[in-house]
């Protein structure tokens, strides 16, 4: 019969097992941590029978307290969308004059609004509706298409360039890769478009040129931008004497832009948004361009 073995220090057994000469005490396992182990499993056990837990085909138990986090969710959402239906209402039947006029109803456009931005359109015009590269600023208040709230829900609804059948066409002709225009006359009508929005760029030495350029433009350009090439919302052609500029304002940009046109894509949202959701966005757009008193 083995003699079981004492440590001198702690006068506990040990296990026999020694590592590097270290000798194992044979140590009970504390009772809190068996205290957890009981009271964890018990609890378990509870849980099984409370909350629905066991599948049974195509159901499942539903648990003595008849309660689960997608019967929470489905009450959520139906609470939620009760307490939207007054002001929705109103966002459908009052006009967008009247709508704007009433800051509570604001409000509620303004949230909503943003949510439905940040879901939907900020991948291209960024968070703060400020646009990127190719991408318009939609807080400037300089529009291709008009930038009323009955004329963003129109483009929001058809897109630009899109497969709707109602969808705004735009597009810049390539004046130059199609041989429209040759380089010179396109570097010449460059130069004039650059001096419309930054006339400091209108020198004695190339004065000749932008005059030429002006030639170019009314011969050329007029019949969408129009005369005081100050655009026309009706074709989606912009302004040309801010400093707004989508594809940049450069005056190697402008030639790029005429010797090989552009042509925009804005998506139909139509089938994602409902007609009351691009309302609320319209309104939402339309307020981001509004100068602060």
């Amino acid at each position: 019969m083995d003699v079981e073995e004492v440590d001198p220090v702690s006068g506990r057994k040990t296990t026999g097992h020694v590592w590097n000469g270290i000798k194992e005490l044979d140590t009970p396992i504390p009772r809190g941590v068996l205290l957890f182990l009981i009271v964890t499993h018990v609890f378990a056990v509870l849980w099984w029978f409370l909350m629905p837990t066991w599948p049974l085909g195509a159901t499942y138990t539903k648990g003595l307290l008849g309660s689960d986090q997608k019967t929470s969710v489905e009450e959520n959402l139906r609470d939620a969308n009760a307490a939207r239906v007054p002001w929705i209402k109103q966002i459908e039947t009052k006009s967008y004059d009247e709508i704007r006029s009433d800051e509570q109803l604001m409000v509620k456009v303004r949230s909503n609004g943003h949510q439905l931005f940040g879901d939907n359109c900020a991948a291209c015009h960024g968070r703060d509706g400020k646009g990127g590269r190719n991408y318009p600023d939609l807080t400037d208040d300089d529009w291709l298409w008009g930038g009323g709230p009955e004329r963003i829900a129109q483009t929001l609804t058809v897109g630009v360039n899109s497969r709707h059948p109602d969808s705004r066409i735009g597009q810049m002709p390539a004046f130059g890769r199609d041989e429209m225009l040759d380089r010179q006359q396109v570097s010449d009508v460059a130069a004039y478009v650059r001096s419309l929005s930054d006339p400091t760029t209108s020198t004695a030495a190339n004065i000749g040129q932008i005059d030429k350029g002006r030639e170019v433009f009314v011969t050329t350009c007029v019949a969408c931008h129009g005369e005081d090439a100050k655009g026309n919302p009706e074709v989606g052609a912009p302004n040309l004497t801010d400093q707004h500029w989508i594809y940049g304002g450069s005056l190697q940009t402008i030639i790029d832009t005429i010797h090989g046109g552009r042509q925009g894509h804005m998506p139909t949202w139509d089938e994602r948004l409902t007609p009351v959701e691009i309302k609320v966005l319209a309104l939402y757009v339309n307020a981001l361009a509004q100068k602060e008193p």
